[in-house]
């Protein structure tokens, strides 16, 4: 009866009936490594770029290259990813076409799984990985690890109506986190406008109708 209930989540869209197959996710996808640099190839400019595991977290900076490879060392626009080494997780590729650095796999899906529900898929494994590692991100994930993962998967037309789903929320999150920031900013030029500067007992911005100097005390003598 357990399993069953696995076959058939809480919340569906309408429509969607059919169980949920179970496979390893090594028979519907295909985890491709990329290359291994020297550090004498990695150039300062080039015609390509050489995408690494920072580039997609904190480090903003890149190498280059000039060699021509095979296509499975190429992850263009579009492309699902994920970073193994170090900080991990899954990733859509959404710049140019650029070479990646081997902590890095780039994910070939058979017609069986959708491109965004198989981000989600991934990333609902990421946090069932960092629940069991008191939130830690400093995980190797393994190759075999992941193929051999077993995962339930719907039909792909199910499929495309999550992935759908998910990419607005996740569209909607990063718009909120954007304007997060801007407000953030914003809030500290008003601090250092609306107090006045050391020594100072006029703020350089004030809202209208007030104009007294601002008095100096003590703060144990009013708190």
């Amino acid at each position: 009866m357990k399993d069953n209930r696995a076959k058939y989540p809480q919340l569906r869209f309408k429509g969607c009936t059919d169980p949920w197959e179970q496979c390893k996710l090594g028979e519907v996808a295909t985890f491709i490594n990329g290359r291994a640099y020297k550090q004498n190839e990695l150039l300062d400019s080039g015609k390509y770029k050489v995408l690494r595991v920072g580039n997609f977290y904190t480090n903003d900076s890149w190498y280059y290259s000039n060699m021509e490879l095979g296509d499975k060392y190429y992850i263009d626009k579009g492309d699902l990813v994920y970073t193994w080494s170090a900080t991990f997780g899954p990733h859509i590729w959404n710049g140019e076409k650029v070479i990646y650095h081997y902590h890095i796999w780039k994910v070939e899906l058979s017609k069986l799984l959708d491109r965004d529900f198989t981000l989600q898929l991934l990333e609902a494994d990421k946090a069932r990985l960092l629940s069991n590692t008191n939130g830690s991100t400093m995980i190797h994930v393994t190759k075999g690890d992941m193929e051999s993962k077993s995962v339930t998967i719907p039909n792909i037309d199910e499929q495309n109506q999550i992935g759908t789903f998910f990419q607005h929320l996740d569209h909607l999150i990063t718009l909120h986190q954007r304007k997060l920031v801007k407000l953030k900013k914003l809030k500290q030029g008003y601090l250092q406008k609306m107090f006045p500067k050391n020594g100072s007992k006029f703020p350089q911005l004030r809202f209208a109708g007030f104009a007294d100097a601002w008095e100096q005390r003590k703060l144990g003598e009013i708190t």
